[in-house]
């Protein structure tokens, strides 16, 4: 990510993401850390570009496993999301006392508190 809130990733040109772009940038990207129970969907609109010079800032030695051309590779291409809005959650006490606040809320009808969730603008 950088400081303008845009997403950038490595792909090959020919990859099933990469196709619908030019027709349809709208997306949705959502992220998980399942062990934590945090979680993040965003919107924006996606843009793809093969520029040499974003390609160089973007590299990776580890996207070589996908793109074994390495940064020469004819089908490297970066796709740039830029964030428009998103939401996030999380619990705050783990899961296990999470559904035990779910129980206790459905047992009393008092919604318990859960955890923290809120709105992302960039």
């Amino acid at each position: 990510m950088d400081n303008a809130a845009n997403l950038w990733f490595l792909s090959a040109r020919t990859r099933q993401q990469n196709r619908p772009i030019s027709r349809h940038p709208q997306v949705q990207l959502m992220f998980a850390n399942p062990g934590a129970s945090e979680f993040l969907s965003l919107q924006g609109r996606a843009f793809g570009s093969d520029s040499r010079p974003l390609c160089e800032t973007y590299w990776n030695p580890l996207a070589s496993a996908w793109l074994p051309g390495g940064i020469d590779d004819p089908e490297l291409t970066v796709i740039r999301v830029q964030a428009q809005s998103g939401h996030y959650w999380a619990t705050e006490f783990g899961k296990t006392v999470t559904l035990l606040l779910v129980a206790v809320g459905a047992l009393t009808g008092k919604p318990m508190p859960i955890g923290i969730q809120g709105d992302v603008r960039p």
